[in-house]
């Protein structure tokens, strides 16, 4: 019986990997503690709103390369070793970002320090989505990453953003980006230690350099080789885009513009990882029952079209009332999630080639952290920040779009669903 058919699971979780789904938590706290407040206190030490733009989207473009990188090396040298030389990367140039960046205030070894910085993020984390996805039955695996998307919830987005609003008035910004050393090292430990390579379900064995590096290569050419995996990789692009976007132009606008504190924007941003982290898992399980194509395109896509223009205007109509914005986020948070299912679309669409595919998924995670603030960066002083809105907002209504054109089999589900029907007449024509 394989590992995946053989795993033991709670509410969707594989129990083997317990102690990873923990690291990946104390990983995103450490990794995200900065995030919700960096462009405001980049602009606050006397750089431009885009420079603090292009600070963004260079890491955004680092951890897309990262991403990609995390898929095929895990696949390669093992999900474990990757984890680790990604944790290695992230603490040492942490240091040297807030050592010879922030503290110097020089935006080229910010933008080179916090850039190679942000490759270390994706080679832990989605180094672990191959693990899941070598453990987890196929039946189960929306359900699975669910739980992934879940514990990078309540680190990037409830301790990484809550944390700060507490620690920022006590040890200040630069006290708080000290501190998340000590949670990416607990991750560390915890993750490396708890998971050992019994845990590592085997996946391919190459040992000579053409092998490695023709796999490798697959983790580009695949996007051409599989029409249904060039369009998934365009609207996992889409998903995040406008989240990682907000977290540059928003802090700014909600605290400039509509003037709530930091503190009380912090808490805002907050609530929506909190509730993701609850509909993540739900959105996981949701998908594995009803359909993963179909919750996409509704719920994800034009989903978030509605609620990104909901956090522009309904906070504006209301500043300064927190419960309303609060109301805000909660509804932005459970639109977000809904794309859940993509993370196990991936693997599905090319299952002699899960690394690979899954590289591409990650990639394409990376470049939804680029696309924001690099939409952003030219179009900010041209349109300002409802205009950028707008662009989010047509940009998931594209997406939305092109999953009509998406075709496959999901695993476990009625044949007699849509995306099989299409599937099986793509297989006659």
């Amino acid at each position: 019986m394989s590992n995946r058919a053989s795993a033991r699971m709670l509410f969707g979780m594989p129990l083997a990997l317990l102690g990873g789904y923990i690291a990946i938590a104390l990983f995103m706290t450490g990794d995200g503690i900065e995030l919700a407040f960096l462009s405001k206190y980049l602009v606050d030490i006397g750089f431009s709103e885009s420079s603090a733009s292009l600070v963004f989207s260079v890491y955004g473009f680092m951890v897309a390369l990262g991403s990609w990188l995390a898929g095929v090396s895990a696949e390669i040298y093992g999900p474990r070793r990757v984890m680790k030389w990604g944790a290695i990367i992230w603490v040492v140039f942490h240091v040297l970002f807030l050592l010879f960046g922030l503290e110097a205030e020089s935006l080229p070894m910010i933008l080179l320090l916090y850039g190679i910085r942000a490759v270390g993020y994706p080679l832990f984390i989605y180094s672990f989505v191959v693990w899941i996805a070598r453990t987890a039955p196929d039946e189960r695996l929306a359900s699975a990453m669910g739980w992934f998307w879940a514990m990078y919830s309540v680190g990037i987005g409830f301790i990484g953003t809550y944390l700060p609003s507490y620690t920022l008035p006590l040890i200040g910004f630069m006290g708080t980006l000290w501190f998340s050393l000590i949670w990416v090292i607990a991750a560390a430990l915890i993750g490396l230690l708890t998971m050992t390579e019994g845990n590592d379900a085997k996946g391919k064995q190459l040992t000579s350099t053409a092998d490695k590096l023709k796999e490798m290569s697959r983790g580009i050419t695949l996007l051409f080789e599989n029409r249904n995996i060039a369009l998934a990789f365009v609207v996992r692009i889409i998903n995040q885009h406008s989240l990682f976007g907000f977290m540059v132009i928003m802090p700014i606008f909600f605290t400039d513009t509509l003037h709530f504190s930091t503190p009380e924007w912090l808490r805002i941003w907050g609530v929506v990882f909190i509730t993701t982290i609850a509909t993540n898992v739900l959105w996981g399980i949701c998908g594995d029952r009803f359909g993963w194509l179909r919750q996409i395109r509704w719920f994800g896509c034009v989903g978030m079209a509605i609620t990104c223009l909901m956090f522009y205007y309904i906070p504006l109509a209301y500043a300064g009332h927190v419960p309303i914005a609060i109301g805000v986020a909660i509804l932005y948070g459970i639109t977000l999630s809904a794309f859940v299912p993509m993370s196990a679309m991936f693997p599905v669409l090319a299952p002699k080639h899960r690394g690979a595919a899954i590289s591409i998924h990650n990639l394409s995670v990376g470049l939804s952290n680029f696309a924001g603030p690099a939409i952003a960066t030219p179009l900010l002083p041209w349109i300002g920040v409802e205009g950028v809105v707008w662009t989010y907002t047509g940009i998931y209504l594209i997406g939305a779009a092109l999953t009509f054109f998406i075709n496959f089999r999901q695993p476990g589900l009625d044949t007699a669903t849509p995306e099989a029907a299409d599937t099986q007449k793509a297989a006659q024509s």
